[in-house]
């Protein structure tokens, strides 16, 4: 059998006025949102039912002249299924970089750091050379300047590294205060008392402020004033008393660790808010083209499988039917991407209405009752709650059986808004789960309860019970609450209850 992809596919012929009027039916259907775990019918399925439609004796009787062909599939100009994009993060976490992909922000001030101490030790080593016979000792004050030039190479090499591990980064910044703080101290033993005393400069100057500016960068401003509290502190040990000046450089330190630190900290914030902004323009272009190639492809199939299923009858009503099911579910996640786009773009959380979502999940075998008023919750736990009510619905579909009129299982969705939090409940007239089924589910690696509904909840701090009673269906009470917690602060614990009676 040809697939619905090959050019030898059969072209279903159909009446002029027909197809038009299936089209306009097509754009009136109102859309129902689904989860990512909605159900949907196979490709194989859909071409098994194109033929079915077109060995029908109805088929046979349509004149030539009324005939509009329909043309294959695969001669839509774009293929109808593409790559699926990444999935996205879980709710309010924000973006952060690779781990082995240092923020630019941070690049850029190590260099600026690096520069800076260059430039400072060249302006100790001027001052050195323009006063040196004024030293008391000037072999040692030439060590400690050829330290200084080592060390700062060294720390070129070091703060550029990107893979160093933060305990390494910790380990190295407390080295550079040391040799910074030595340095200073280094006068008293290279210098003069008398000099020292009447507030000559120390022998690093400036040069002993780089790893106070290394730590603001590294730790943010608090780490900044700290580090420059303490160097100021080992200057007053150098020179013995509190001086004006002595003041006026511990203050210039403080505001120097103070404004890089914070600095840092903002050119992190506004480089993550444009890898978000990024990373969303790319996802919106994305669900744009689905969503046409969806809307000039598969709808259009399943629209007429759906019309046609239900001329012919018998077995192909019922695939007409899972048809129709799966077009409005298509059509509504594809309205959701725009609702998605809307509220994402804004940054700022927006509130949904629950109620408003969850209706659309309503239909001839589900029945929805809630509040008269909007039940609003923030927009990503509103549509994470419906996606595990939606799944819940298609663990309906899938394993509920006939119902209590031997039809389809009936399901009810109950929405209660407590002011702290809402409860929804999705209860079916199936036969139940029977006693141990998760069990064995989790056991042969079908997660579906506890990935698409248990995860979801859990994601947004939520709870979810599951109820079963053999022969009288099953309830699972999923709880949210207002406002939402922390990821991960919800237990979201999976616990099944059984009644036999």
């Amino acid at each position: 059998m040809n697939g619905p992809g090959d050019p030898t596919s059969p072209v279903l012929p159909m009446p002029a006025a027909e197809a038009v009027e299936g089209a306009k039916k097509a754009e009136r259907v109102e859309g129902v949102a689904v989860a990512e775990g909605v159900e949907s019918v196979s490709v194989a399925e859909v071409a098994e039912a194109i033929e079915a439609v077109a060995a029908a004796p109805e088929a046979a009787e349509i004149s030539e002249a009324s005939e509009v062909p329909v043309l294959p599939v695969s001669q839509n100009p774009q293929p109808m299924l593409e790559p699926v994009p990444e999935p996205r993060p879980a709710p309010n976490s924000p973006p952060q970089p690779s781990p082995q992909q240092r923020p630019a922000v941070d690049s850029a001030m190590w260099r600026a750091l690096g520069f800076f101490r260059s430039l400072a030790l060249f302006y100790a080593v001027a001052r050195f050379a323009a006063s040196y016979d004024r030293y008391a000792h000037i072999g040692p004050a030439v060590v400690v300047l050829f330290t200084m030039a080592v060390w700062t190479a060294w720390t070129g090499i070091v703060y550029h590294r990107t893979t160093t591990t933060r305990r390494a980064l910790l380990s190295f910044l407390a080295a550079d205060f040391a040799v910074g703080a030595a340095a200073v101290l280094s006068t008293d033993l290279v210098d003069t008392r008398a000099r020292i005393e009447a507030g000559a400069l120390t022998l690093p100057t400036v040069w002993s402020a780089a790893p106070v500016i290394a730590v603001a960068i590294a730790l943010g401003w608090r780490g900044g004033v700290a580090a420059a509290a303490l160097m100021g502190g080992a200057d007053l040990l150098e020179r013995g008393a509190l001086s004006q000046d002595l003041i006026h450089n511990a203050v210039l330190m403080v505001l120097t660790g103070a404004a890089v630190g914070y600095l840092t900290a903002l050119g992190r914030t506004a480089e993550l808010t444009l890898v978000r902004a990024q990373r969303l323009e790319a996802a919106t272009r994305e669900r744009q083209r689905l969503a046409r190639d969806i809307h000039d492809g598969v709808l259009q199939v399943l629209a007429l499988v759906q019309r046609r299923g239900a001329e012919i009858g018998g077995a192909s009503r019922d695939l007409g039917r899972m048809a129709g099911e799966q077009e409005l579910a298509l059509r509504s996640l594809v309205n959701s991407w725009h609702e998605v786009e809307g509220a994402d773009a804004g940054g700022d959380p927006v509130d949904l209405d629950l109620s408003a979502l969850l209706g659309r999940l309503a239909g001839p075998r589900v029945t929805l009752a809630g509040p008269g008023a909007p039940v609003p919750l923030p927009s990503a736990v509103a549509r994470e709650v419906a996606a595990a009510a939606a799944a819940a619905l298609d663990n309906v579909r899938a394993h509920g059986g006939p119902g209590a009129d031997g039809l389809g299982a009936r399901a009810w969705i109950l929405v209660e808004d407590e002011g702290d939090g809402v409860i929804v409940t999705v209860r079916d007239d199936g036969p139940g789960i029977p006693e141990g089924r998760l069990e064995e589910a989790r056991r042969a690696g079908r997660l579906g309860v506890a990935h698409s509904i248990q995860g979801r909840l859990r994601d947004v701090g939520g709870t979810v019970d599951v109820v079963s009673v053999p022969g009288q269906g099953t309830e699972v009470e999923m709880r949210v609450p207002r406002p939402p917690a922390p990821s991960g602060a919800g237990h979201g614990d999976l616990k099944t209850i059984w009644r036999v009676r």
